[in-house]
C-alpha cells in the first residue's frame, strides 16, 4: 500500500467536524472583543467619577457658580442671575476696589438660615454643590468692594457721596433712587479685610449696618471670600461681564 494515501493532502478542504470547531473558536474570539454589560458598566463609572474629580478641582481651585437670592446688588445683579466666581482673587489677582466678591457669612449678616431641601432631594442637591455642578448660594452674600485695608471710607459729602480717602465717589452702579446716604460713618477698614456695600443701597444689610464704628465688625475678612464675581452665566439674556468700574476709582489715593 502507497504510505503517501496515509497523509492528508494539504490542498484538501477541512472535513464538516474541523470546520464547525474552527468556527467555534473564531466565535470566542471575536466575542472577546465586544461590549459586554459588565465592561459597559465599568467604563461609564469611570467617566463618571473621572467628571466628578474634575469638577470638584475647579470648583475648589479655579472657579464656581453661584445664584443670586436677594435685590441686594440691583440693577447689576438680579434675583435668579447665575454668576461665575474666580477663585484667583483673593490669590493669585489682588482685590480691587470695585471688585464684585461673593463671600462667607462673616458674623450672622443673614437674618435668617435659608430653607434647605429636606430628604433626598436636599442630599442630592447638597452633593451637587460639593461639586460643583450645581449653584452654590444659600448662605454666602454677594456686594461690591468699597474699601480696602487701611482706606478710610465714609458717608458722606455734602453731595451725598461715598467718600475713600477723601476721595468722592460717582458710582454709576447704585440702584436708580437708591442714594448712598441711609446711614451716617466714618471707618477705617482693618488690616486682612474690606469693606462692602451692595448696589442697591436702599435695600442691602452690608458692612454699613453691621459696623460698631471701629471698622472691625463691619468688614469682611478676606480669608471669608470665596472669589470674585466675573460674569453673568444665566439667563442667556442677561449674560455678559461683570465690570469693576475701575474709573469710579482710579483716583482714590493709597492709604
Amino acid at each position: 500500500m502507497d504510505t503517501a494515501a496515509w497523509h492528508a493532502d494539504p490542498h484538501s478542504e477541512p472535513s464538516a467536524a474541523e470546520g464547525k470547531s474552527t468556527a467555534v473558536v473564531g466565535a470566542q474570539q471575536a466575542g472577546d472583543g465586544g461590549w459586554h454589560p459588565f465592561r459597559l458598566l465599568r467604563e461609564f463609572a469611570i467617566v463618571v467619577v473621572v467628571a466628578l474629580i474634575l469638577s470638584l478641582l475647579i470648583k475648589t481651585f479655579v472657579a464656581q457658580s453661584f445664584w443670586i437670592p436677594s435685590q441686594s446688588m440691583e440693577n447689576t445683579l438680579v434675583p435668579g442671575d447665575r454668576v461665575v466666581v474666580s477663585k484667583f482673587t483673593p490669590g493669585l489677582f489682588s482685590l480691587q476696589r470695585g471688585d464684585v466678591v461673593v463671600f462667607h457669612d462673616p458674623g450672622h449678616w443673614l437674618d435668617e438660615p435659608n430653607t434647605k431641601r429636606s430628604g433626598i432631594s436636599g442630599a442630592v442637591t447638597s452633593v451637587l454643590q460639593f461639586v460643583g455642578l450645581y449653584p452654590s448660594g444659600d448662605d454666602d452674600l454677594i456686594k461690591r468692594v468699597i474699601g480696602l485695608p487701611g482706606d478710610h471710607v465714609k458717608c458722606c459729602n455734602t453731595r451725598g457721596q461715598i467718600t475713600v480717602n477723601g476721595v468722592a465717589l460717582s458710582e454709576p452702579y447704585i440702584y436708580p433712587g437708591g442714594g448712598t446716604d441711609q446711614l451716617k460713618f466714618s471707618v477705617t477698614v482693618p488690616a486682612g479685610r474690606v469693606w462692602v456695600m451692595g448696589d442697591n443701597r436702599g435695600d442691602s444689610s452690608d458692612s454699613r449696618f453691621h459696623d460698631n464704628g471701629t471698622g472691625q465688625t463691619g468688614s469682611v475678612p478676606e480669608s471669608d471670600i470665596v472669589g470674585r464675581a466675573d460674569m453673568i452665566v444665566w439667563p442667556i439674556d442677561r449674560m455678559g461681564w461683570l465690570s469693576n468700574y475701575s474709573s469710579t476709582f482710579d483716583k482714590v489715593p493709597k492709604p
